[in-house]
């Protein structure tokens, strides 16, 4: 019975990824409407999918159109555009987009060739509608997400791509609502949009986690080398979760849950662009002990900034053990273009985190990591900046950090 339920499981992502295949290929967009294309032509389909956001319910977005060029330099008034145009233009929520779920946005007819620069166009907030909107945890308000003119003009996505004549080219990208959603100072929210294009295909991590831990905020993370490649917050009802399409690879799975300690299980494989590797059952789903928790705050800012895009990130690292340095939760500053601007604060476990090394054989026992516990690596970086640490103990209650200034890459 366990194994037809696994191989089940497997099926309906698979059906799920064809179906979004299907979709898109019934979708408009640059005059292509499904047909088959021109002589010398392919055909481009886009999807789009997230990672959970952090303290919303909702987190919506008004996508206008996406865009493809040849030259990367190209302008937005530049000819030899291709444009897969939604009309109308669809809000979507980017957290009903989670566990591996995704909606098409269309397709269009592409001349065959190399492909440079990729953009994605999302509405204004005009009139009495809100485009792009945010609605905090247990609330039921819009409010409003401030975008810089770039995201009307088109978000720059970095993906270089082909395509053959007579062949399709399906790309996947992945809005991640919890690092684009930036408080400001003045107690606002600005869209500072973190896209990435992520494999198509269907296959990742999975596993369940106890359902005592679903009102903690619980995240789920794929790293490598302390770096999220993917994240995910479990069914709200289930407690299953699912690291979707991942290269393949060895990766760390990073449990963190709000009043927890932390749960590392180490070098878990992912052998194929089709694999899913189950590292926890319902029958014996993951737990993590209850912590207390102290908070390292500061600021950190970025020095001679002009740019209306870019936000210093915060990161709270630890060494768990034998695996890699992982990342334990992280923050955006402060907008600093406001009042009040470089702020952060990060809530931690101040027990000791566990540790489990990857088996085919379940459950995977975790052990407490006593040496580290409290003890952090506090990061500050931005892309297009020199990153800073400092280094935190928390056993002892909050702890203060000098603010952090970050200057341009040399």
């Amino acid at each position: 019975m366990k194994l037809f339920e696994k191989h089940s499981k497997v099926l309906s992502w698979l059906m799920a990824s064809l179906l979004a295949v299907f979709v898109a290929g019934c979708g408009s967009g640059g005059g292509g409407g499904g047909a088959a294309p021109a002589a010398g032509t392919g055909t481009l389909g886009v999807s789009l999918t997230d990672a959970p956001a952090c303290g919303f319910d909702e987190v919506n977005v008004t996508v206008v159109k996406v865009r493809a060029h040849q030259s990367g330099s190209a302008a937005d008034s530049d000819a030899g555009w291709s444009d897969i145009t939604l009309s109308p233009a669809r809000k979507i929520n980017l957290l009903d987009l989670n566990n591996g779920v995704l909606t098409s946005l269309g397709e269009t007819p592409l001349e065959a060739g190399h492909y440079t620069q990729l953009r994605l166009v999302l509405d204004a907030n005009t009139g009495a509608g809100l485009a792009n909107s945010v609605v905090l945890e247990g609330t039921t308000t819009e409010i409003a997400l401030v975008t810089p003119s770039a995201v009307q003009s088109g978000i720059k996505l970095i993906n270089q791509f082909d395509v053959a004549a007579g062949e399709r080219v399906d790309l996947l990208l992945d809005f991640d609502a919890c690092k684009s959603v930036v408080k400001r100072g003045n107690g606002t929210y600005a869209l500072k949009p973190v896209i990435k294009v992520i494999p198509f295909e269907q296959n990742g991590i999975s596993g369940f986690v106890d359902t005592a831990l679903l009102g903690s905020k619980l995240m789920v993370t794929a790293q490598q080398d302390g770096v999220i490649v993917q994240s995910t917050a479990p069914n709200a009802s289930t407690g299953e979760f699912f690291l979707s399409r991942l290269e393949p690879g060895n990766y760390d799975v990073v449990l963190t849950a709000d009043g927890h300690a932390t749960a590392v299980i180490a070098a878990v494989p992912v052998e194929s662009s089709t694999s899913v590797v189950e590292i926890s059952t319902s029958a014996e789903p993951i737990t993590l002990p209850v912590s207390a928790t102290h908070d390292v705050s500061g600021t950190a800012v970025l020095k001679d900034s002009a740019s209306s895009t870019e936000v210093a990130y915060v990161t709270a690292k630890q060494t768990i053990g034998t695996a890699p340095v992982v990342t334990v939760k992280f923050v955006a500053a402060d907008d600093t273009s406001t009042t009040a601007a470089g702020a952060y604060a990060l809530t931690l476990p101040a027990e000791a985190p566990l540790l489990g090394q990857y088996s085919a054989t379940l459950p995977i026992a975790l052990d407490a990591q006593t040496g580290v516990a409290g003890l952090y690596a506090i990061e500050a970086s931005a892309n297009g900046y020199v990153t800073q640490s400092a280094e935190a103990n928390i056993s002892g209650g909050d702890v203060v950090i000098q603010e952090f200034i970050l200057a341009p890459s040399p």
